[in-house]
């Protein structure tokens, strides 16, 4: 119900104390000073009467969310947060919110300067929403400059968290911090017997499958096709396994034999020809110009049996049990490559299926790139035409130069400085002749007419007095040998494990105040629009009432540590003189300019 002559809006809601809190049911009413919350129990104790002048801003979940969100900013950090029906209720209120924000800000603040930009309420989901909130109660440090700057007015809640997005985005809770690689263990699958009956054991838990998986793509291949559709997964792995048993047997001739009876079984039987094929795509990006067969009669690691003589009889053997023999330096080579490529998904183990669909997207992926990528092809070519062409019958490539040739390197050098000179020479004007060279009797007459101009004239500063330096230097001394004395004792201790707690912690806030500040200060520049000049002004305002803070922080610390103390404020000095100087040249430049432009942009 909402009565636009009396300014009033009442809504069914629930109050809740944080995002997850099922809430407490009730009724909000809103005015255009103050919003009350009351319970439909009447024994509960939750009971709102807030004036719309201690909040801040307003936050709200987008529409066609899971949740109908308002979570009202309070000045002193706190937050009400109310659960609607349904989104309509929602908006209702929270353009209502956003009005009697408006109102109660003119009539109870103090603004120095009316806003070019016109605020634009942000839309959060409910994870975000908790997300903030949570880093805000986990970092204290976090909280002072979000107190500090966005409920005291400098930055607004967007401008804040933009510079945070990486922060907002980690969740250390979910994610490890070290992701585990693939086992280096090759015999994972060996088979084990009991002793005592024919019975042979395979192991296969779910970090051996995925092994499988990403080292033998056409098992991988054959489970998505044939579970659940032609056999179960208990009957696929016992498949795999007796595959497996006969290649441990090395019995080429019995493995064709049973893959002949059994076209499933074969399958693993087989030699991997996806395998073979992503081979011969990495061939294809060897070097064009490297001959590899020429290589080969060149290296006894090549020949077979690594150049040891064998009897070639005992391996004889016909043409089609070739498909069924398994190459130990295959096997160890794709386990190598597997092993070092690491985990290439992000899934939980327990699924099979959904680990084979994962390994196979992102191989398909992999495939995809490549066969997409003519820059591959067209590199190839070009090497191969470097190397096949005929050098008398090509242009140059490069532009015709002249070669530097410079016999003594110091005449070039020489040469250049008296260029300098030369320029510097013609650029001042009624400069005197510097002479490199002179005589004893011509410095003795520069020097006698110096003294005689020191006597004419006087010093054109006044004598120090003797008692007084001979105070600032036993000042000096004692300050060096105290600090010297102190600073001496414990290597590890810093300056700041020295100062007093409450210094201390002031450096700290005024040191991470001063980054938060310049780093929006600096992201505001180049100012093209109204709203980066006002937001610059803002930051360079908030940044004018630290430095007498810094100033007195030097001032107020003991004698001994006071210029300690002076090295660690001179950078944050140094950094807010700059941002000073930059803003000073720039409105310089702006008025300067305004004259060509009305507008002055």
């Amino acid at each position: 119900m909402a009565d636009k002559q009396q300014q009033v809006v009442v809504k069914r809601a629930r109050h809740k104390s944080s995002v997850k809190d099922p809430g407490t049911p009730g009724v909000l009413k809103m005015t255009k000073d103050r919003f009350t919350f009351m319970a439909n129990d009447p024994s509960s104790p939750v009971k709102l009467n807030v004036e719309f002048r201690t909040i801040k801003g307003h936050k709200f979940t987008k529409d066609g969310t899971k949740q109908a969100l308002l979570n009202l900013t309070q000045d002193q950090g706190g937050n009400y947060i109310f659960e609607f029906e349904n989104f309509p209720d929602r908006n209702v209120c929270k353009d209502f919110v956003a009005s009697a924000i408006a109102l109660s800000g003119e009539a109870g603040r103090t603004v120095p300067e009316k806003s070019a930009v016109p605020i634009q309420d942000e839309q959060l989901s409910a994870a975000e929403m908790e997300r903030r909130i949570k880093l805000l109660q986990e970092d204290s440090d976090l909280q002072k400059l979000h107190k500090q700057f966005v409920i005291g007015g400098i930055l607004s809640e967007a401008e804040f968290w933009a510079t945070r997005k990486k922060l907002l985005e980690q969740n250390y809770s979910r994610r490890p911090k070290q992701r585990v690689a693939l086992k280096n263990d090759m015999w994972s699958t060996k088979p084990l017997a009991d002793g005592q009956s024919n019975r042979v054991t395979f192991n296969l838990t779910p970090e051996i499958i995925l092994q499988i998986f990403a080292e033998k793509p056409a098992v991988r291949q054959a489970y998505l096709n044939f579970v659940p559709n032609k056999m179960t997964e208990k009957e696929f792995w016992t498949k795999y396994s007796r595959a497996e048993y006969l290649h441990s047997t090395k019995n080429v001739i019995a493995a064709a034999a049973e893959a002949a009876e059994d076209e499933e079984l074969a399958v693993f039987l087989k030699q991997d020809d996806m395998l073979v094929n992503e081979a011969r795509k990495k061939i294809r990006q060897v070097d064009p110009t490297l001959d590899m067969e020429a290589d080969e009669g060149d290296d006894y690691m090549h020949l077979p049996d690594h150049g040891l003589p064998r009897n070639d009889n005992k391996d004889v053997l016909d043409s089609q049990y070739e498909p069924y023999r398994r190459s130990f330096s295959q096997h160890l080579n794709q386990h190598a490559a597997v092993v070092l490529q690491g985990r290439v998904i992000d899934v939980e183990l327990g699924d099979t299926r959904s680990v084979a669909e994962a390994l196979a997207r992102t191989k398909h992926a992999e495939l995809a790139k490549d066969a997409s990528d003519v820059y591959l092809d067209k590199e190839r070519l070009e090497r191969i035409s470097r190397m096949t062409e005929i050098e008398d019958l090509q242009a140059p490539r490069d532009p015709a130069v002249a070669p530097l040739s410079i016999k003594d390197p110091r005449d070039y050098f020489d040469s250049q400085q008296a260029n300098a000179f030369s320029t510097l020479g013609d650029t001042v004007s009624g400069a005197k002749q510097l002479k490199c060279s002179v005589s004893t009797r011509e410095a003795y007459c520069s020097l006698k007419e110096c003294i005689s101009e020191i006597k004419f004239q006087g010093l054109t500063e006044p004598t120090i007095n003797s008692e007084v330096a001979f105070k600032v230097l036993n000042g000096l001394a004692q300050n060096i040998s105290s600090n010297k004395y102190h600073l001496g004792r414990n290597p590890n201790e810093s300056v700041l494990d020295s100062l007093p707690k409450i210094t201390r912690e002031e450096l700290l806030l005024h040191w991470s105040s001063i980054q938060e500040l310049l780093k929006h200060f600096w992201s505001s520049y180049p100012i093209t629009t109204k709203y980066l000049l006002t937001k610059a002004t803002k930051l360079k305002d908030a940044m004018s009432q630290i430095y007498p803070k810094l100033q007195e922080i030097k001032e107020s610390v003991q004698s001994d540590l006071r210029h300690q103390v002076s090295l660690l404020v001179q950078p944050m000095l140094q950094a807010l003189d700059a941002a000073f100087a930059h803003y000073d040249a720039d409105v310089q430049n702006r008025s300067a300019r305004s004259g060509e432009r009305p507008n002055g942009f």
